[in-house]
């Protein structure tokens, strides 16, 4: 049990209790991280069944694609934040590099991941890539909205000193702070572990809660081709993280610079352009294109069945004229 103070480290405005734990089946302990996360991926799955539709998508096939997406991306995040924090596990057994539990998670890593297999499935379940897409691009705001919570209960995910009336304090914060103060001093942080810090999953929380309401009941209506709400969440998303990222306390480096955001630059940049360079294009799969695709796969399924039976025809006329020739009596026979 950790005790979490909001504005204020020894007269809070408010405090809040908080077990990792959520609750226990025999010896194993399932934690609200995992369940936050689990929670996310759920609604994500179930927001993007019910517009699938509408966004020219076959339910069933997007089902599949999306599943086995969630799980490749979750395998993803895990590697990526693995491989930028070798150091620490060198020594780790298979297992361990497994274990989600405390946390441990990039969420670029499960984004690139995630995007990567979505595309090679898409072209095996023959699902329209850019809509599918643009699909998991909302789905990816409700889970990153819920996810991030995971971290709180965790109490990581959190930035440097604030005199905010939101800041927040808790004995994890100060130890972490404490055991990281001389490498964070090297990297020109300076930190007191007693006092407040930001909450940063809290504001990445929002920000993708924010995200989501402006393409919920805004972009999605008025979206002017496939493709386009993919771009505004890496723009959005980039935008937030990179500012985000700047605050916080447990960055992965690659030298001295934030991978985070180095990626969301990248990200804002690129997608800022091609939104720009794009803005006057008009291309949407939609409903209409869901009936074009069917209509498509079923001639493609006629025509196969048709030359199939035309096969099968000439085949059996062949077979007739042989049987016909063997049938005709031959020169000088009475």
């Amino acid at each position: 049990m950790t005790t979490v103070n909001f504005g204020g480290v020894m007269d809070p405005l408010f405090s809040v209790d908080i077990n990792p734990v959520a609750f226990t089946i025999g010896s194993l302990e399932v934690r609200w991280y995992g369940l936050f996360i689990g929670l996310g991926m759920i609604l994500a799955i179930l927001y993007a069944s019910h517009y699938a539709k509408k966004f020219g998508v076959d339910g069933d096939r997007m089902f599949d694609v999306a599943i086995l997406s969630i799980v490749i991306g979750v395998l993803g995040a895990r590697l990526y934040y693995v491989l930028f924090n070798l150091s620490e596990y060198k020594n780790a057994s298979f297992w361990d590099i497994l274990n989600i539990r405390d946390g441990g998670l990039a969420i670029y890593g499960g984004i690139i991941c995630g995007m990567l297999s979505g595309w090679l499935l898409c072209k095996w379940r023959k699902v329209k890539i850019l809509p599918m897409m643009d699909l998991a691009s909302i789905g990816f705001l409700i889970g990153q909205t819920l996810g991030r919570w995971g971290n709180f209960t965790n109490q990581e995910a959190f930035g440097c000193n604030t005199d905010l009336p939101w800041g927040m304090y808790s004995l994890r914060t100060n130890a972490y702070l404490t055991a990281h103060r001389l490498e964070l001093l090297d990297r020109g942080i300076v930190v007191n572990p007693a006092q407040m810090v930001h909450p940063c999953f809290l504001y990445e929380s929002l920000w993708c809660l924010l995200g989501f309401l402006l393409i919920h009941f805004f972009v999605r209506k008025n979206r002017r081709y496939d493709g386009q709400i993919l771009l505004l969440y890496i723009f959005w998303y980039g935008l937030g993280r990179f500012w985000i990222e700047g605050l916080r306390t447990d960055s992965l480096m690659w030298g001295p610079y934030r991978i985070s955001q180095l990626i969301a630059a990248v990200c804002v940049f690129t997608a800022g352009i091609l939104l720009r360079n794009l803005r006057k294009r008009r291309s949407i799969f939609g409903e209409e294109g869901l009936k074009l695709q069917l209509a498509e796969e079923a001639e493609l399924k006629a025509q196969k069945a048709e030359a199939k039976l035309q096969k099968a025809a000439a085949k059996a006329a062949a077979k007739a004229d042989e049987q016909s020739d063997a049938d005709e009596p031959k020169q000088g026979e009475q």
